[in-house]
């Protein structure tokens, strides 16, 4: 393996603001159906709102981490795995293989979205259902004439008329009484408790913080989507085509910096000051208010209602309660929307994986995988998943929740090394003026000592 240097190119001026907003779609679609519909609706029901206050920090923790994911690639072209590997050689490749892999090789949210559509269209055998479903991403994936293009406009239709249908049930259903608990849980306040209940295991705990959001590695993908969008040096990195495209692309692995002085130390600020914005208002913001309300939901329908239900079965007593309390129909099109949001994220989280685990291999032997070949190995990756799934899903349990809170837990151990790890490298591979600010420091040595201490937890209990 034998990194390049870095070239040097013009910094281009960024563009309109509206022109700019996509890849925080893609990062926002990965945490619907694992946070969003899931963990935390089902804390909400069994533990009440006491919690969500972790809900709103872990997602806050993670916009942290992808803006310094963002800045490396900004700067640099380039991902940062790329950057790792010059600093960590042949460890950090096979470290972002085996990490993303392992923790997300489990098909638990796309069998949960084969139940919920079974249950609702009243089809008998969900685990037929998810393997189609699984075939069916990888078609879409495959033949989309670029992938990142695919992924954007299909999570952004998602999100604008799925994710306000579900809203508008929240506001629909809740009452002033709800609100008010909703503001203590936001404080640390519960029924009877304060910041984490009794009975709630730690595992969940940190899984469900971890999934405040993508998860895991998944947030280090941010660094393709903003370089597919041509965000600052991106400009000069490849794109991921079609599988039918017969012709190679130049695909180069190192990226393009530019020279700092006066002129382009101005235009950084304003890239820095759009994608920070950009990621605000579609990540955060509306991530957040989609944890927070779909909990808010799912505790105004079924708390203290469940009767012991375990899993994602708690959708299915919300959904009766939706339909119950406003029409038959309208449960089962919440079904329906949260089933397509679960397929939705599973698709992503093949794309993610898949890019990363593609683009770590060629670096661990470029003399052996050839750079150009990067889209193949994409999706020679990507449908290796899609079996292993199928897999998985024909033999596995029933019951998704457990993968879905394996992954949860291991995908935050994950968090915890790389988000030091990036630390580090944009400490040490920027120039002074574009390296995070003092209180960006800390704010992330702070995330790696939570995640660490609360693993420590996990491990010891």
């Amino acid at each position: 393996m034998k990194i390049e240097n870095i070239g040097i190119e013009q910094l281009p001026q960024p563009p309109k603001f509206r022109k700019m907003i996509g890849p925080s779609f893609i990062l926002l679609g990965m945490g619907l159906g694992s946070g969003e519909l899931i963990m935390w609706p089902y804390l909400a029901a069994n533990y009440g709102l006491g919690i969500i206050w972790a809900a709103v920090i872990g997602i806050t923790f993670q916009f942290f981490i992808n803006m310094e994911i963002e800045r490396y690639t900004l700067v640099n072209g380039e991902s940062v795995f790329v950057g790792l590997a010059r600093k960590l050689k042949w460890l950090s490749p096979i470290w972002f293989i085996l990490s993303t892999i392992i923790p997300w090789m489990w098909p638990g949210i796309i069998l949960s979205s084969a139940i919920i559509l079974a249950n609702s269209i009243g089809f008998l055998n969900s685990k037929l259902l998810a393997v189609g479903m699984l075939l069916l991403i990888g078609l879409i994936l495959s033949f989309g004439k670029v992938v990142y293009k695919t992924q954007e406009h299909f999570q952004k239709w998602l999100i604008f008329l799925g994710v306000p249908f579900i809203l508008l049930l929240t506001f629909w259903l809740a009452e002033g009484s709800d609100w008010k608990i909703l503001a203590d849980g936001l404080t640390g306040r519960g029924d009877g408790f304060w910041w984490i209940p009794g009975g709630l295991s730690i595992m969940t705990f940190l899984g469900a913080f971890a999934y405040s959001g993508a998860g895991g590695n998944l947030n280090l993908a941010q660094s393709f989507y903003i370089r597919e969008k041509d965000y600052g040096m991106g400009k000069y990195g490849g794109k991921i085509t079609s599988l039918l495209r017969k012709k190679t692309n130049d695909f180069p692995l190192e990226g393009k910096t530019f020279v700092v002085n006066q002129e382009t130390l101005i235009i950084f600020k304003d890239w820095w000051r759009k994608i920070n914005f950009e990621h605000a208002l579609v990540f955060w913001l509306t991530g957040a208010v989609t944890i927070v309300l779909l909990s808010l939901l799912s505790f105004a329908t079924v708390y203290h209602q469940t009767d012991g239900v375990m899993g994602i079965n708690f959708l299915f007593k919300e959904a009766e309660v939706v339909g119950n309390l406003i029409y038959p129909l309208i449960g089962r099109i919440f079904l329906l929307v949260v089933a397509l949001m679960l397929f939705s994220t599973q698709m992503s989280v093949l794309d993610a994986t898949s890019r990363i685990t593609s683009e770590n291999l060629v670096i661990l032997n470029k003399n052996k995988f050839n750079p150009n070949n990067l889209p193949k190995f994409y999706f020679g990756f990507l449908w290796t998943q899609i079996l292993l799934g199928v897999l998985i899903v024909l033999l596995g349990s029933k019951e998704p929740w457990q993968l879905v809170e394996l992954s949860a837990f291991l995908n935050a151990i994950t968090m915890m090394i790389y988000t030091g790890v990036i630390l580090w490298l944009n400490q040490t591979s920027l120039a002074k003026e574009l390296r995070p600010s003092w209180w960006r420091k800390l704010i992330l040595i702070f995330i790696v000592l939570f995640f660490a201490g609360f693993s420590i937890l996990t491990l010891v209990k």
